[in-house]
C-alpha cells in the first residue's frame, strides 16, 4: 500500500470492507463509511491545485500541518468532489483565525462545534441547500462538504476522542454541520454587511453550542415583535446555560431565519435589518456587544420555525472569507 503525503493510498482493487479497516486502522474514521482514497481519486481531487504541497499553517488541537494535498484526502474519504475542495480548504484556513479560537473549540468539553455557512451563487453552483431540511439529511453537497470540514479538523488538526476532543457529551454537529445562505431575503446578505457585496462567493465559519428550534410567540407571527421576542428569550437563556452569564463581555449571535418570517417582518413599516437588530439588542438585555453584533441568516424552506445558533460560550468570532 503506498501513501499520500503520508496518508494511506488504497489499492483500486482493494474490497470495500478491507479499505474500511484500512482508514480505521490508520485512525482516520469518524466512525461512518469512508470513501476508500485510491490515487485515481485523489489525483483527480487536486488537478489544478498549485503549491498543493504548501503549508497554509498549523491546525489545533495537535497542530497538523493544513496543507491543500492533507484537505483533498480529508475531501475524497468524505465523498466531496474536486469543484468542492476550494471551500473546504477556504473554511479550513479560516478556522486557523486567531479570534475564531479552533484550538477551545476542538478541546472543549462541551458541545461546541463548527458550521459552515456557504453564500452566493458558488453555493448555487454546487448545489448546496438553503431550503428545506437545509441543516438536516438529503442532499450530498451539504453533508461531504461539512463532512470533509469536520475530518480536517479531526484528522489534519488531532481532534480524536480522548486525545483532542475532551467532550463530554459531543453533538450530531461534529459529523457535518453545512448550509448555504438563500440570496432571495428581504434583509441584506451576511456577504453584503461585511462589505463583500450583497451575492459573492464566500464561506462563514461559526463556532455554535448546536441548534435550538424557535416560534414565533403568537404562533405563526403576526407582528415583528412575535417573531423576534421568543429569539431574545433564547438567546438570553443561552447565555445562563453556557455560563456567560458569569462573564462581562458578550460576543456575537446568529439565528436561521425562513423567508417567510423574514417578508412577515419587512413588511411592517420600518422593521429593516437595523431594526430587527436593534430589537433583539434592547430585548435581549445586551445580549451581544453590539446590535450588528446579531446576525440573522436566511435560509431554510416554507414556515415559520426558526433556529437559533449560539455561538460557543467559551468564546469564539465568526470569520467570513471571500472565494
Amino acid at each position: 500500500m503506498s501513501e499520500w503525503s503520508g496518508w494511506p493510498v488504497v489499492e483500486e482493487s482493494t474490497g470495500w470492507e478491507a479499505a474500511q479497516q484500512i482508514l480505521t486502522e490508520a485512525e482516520l474514521s469518524d466512525g461512518l463509511p469512508l470513501v476508500p482514497p485510491t490515487q485515481r481519486r485523489l489525483d483527480a481531487m487536486v488537478a489544478g491545485v498549485a503549491n498543493r504541497a504548501e503549508s497554509r499553517g498549523m491546525l489545533p488541537p495537535m497542530f497538523g500541518d493544513l496543507t491543500p494535498e492533507a484537505v483533498a484526502y480529508q475531501c475524497v474519504i468524505a465523498g466531496a468532489l474536486p469543484k468542492e475542495l476550494p471551500v473546504v480548504l477556504a473554511a479550513a484556513e479560516a478556522i486557523l483565525e486567531p479570534d475564531f479560537n479552533i484550538l477551545g473549540i476542538a478541546t472543549t468539553t462541551g458541545t461546541a462545534c463548527v458550521a459552515l455557512c456557504i453564500h452566493g451563487p458558488i453555493a448555487r453552483t454546487l448545489g448546496v441547500n438553503a431550503g428545506t431540511n437545509c441543516l438536516g439529511p438529503g442532499n450530498r453537497a451539504n453533508a461531504s462538504i461539512g463532512r470533509a470540514l469536520q475530518l480536517v479538523i479531526r484528522n489534519i488538526g488531532g481532534a480524536r476522542s480522548d486525545t483532542g476532543d475532551m467532550a463530554t457529551m459531543g453533538q450530531p454537529g461534529k459529523y457535518t454541520l453545512c448550509f448555504a445562505e438563500r440570496n432571495d431575503g428581504p434583509f441584506p446578505t451576511l456577504t453584503a454587511r461585511r462589505g463583500l457585496g450583497g451575492d459573492a462567493s464566500a464561506i462563514t465559519i461559526m463556532g455554535i453550542s448546536g441548534t435550538a428550534e424557535v416560534l414565533p410567540g403568537d404562533g405563526e407571527g403576526a407582528t415583528p415583535e412575535a417573531i423576534l421576542s421568543p429569539i431574545a428569550t433564547a438567546m438570553r437563556a443561552a447565555i445562563v446555560m453556557s455560563g456567560m452569564g458569569r462573564k462581562n463581555e458578550r460576543g456575537e449571535q446568529v439565528f436561521l431565519l425562513p423567508l417567510e418570517m423574514a417578508e412577515k417582518i419587512v413588511r411592517h413599516d420600518g422593521w429593516d435589518l437595523g431594526r430587527v437588530q436593534q430589537y433583539l439588542f434592547d430585548e435581549g438585555q445586551g445580549v451581544a456587544r453590539s446590535p450588528d453584533a446579531i446576525h440573522p441568516v436566511v435560509t431554510g424552506g416554507a414556515g415559520y420555525k426558526m433556529s437559533y445558533l449560539p455561538i460557543w460560550g467559551g468564546g469564539s468570532q465568526t470569520v467570513t472569507r471571500a472565494l
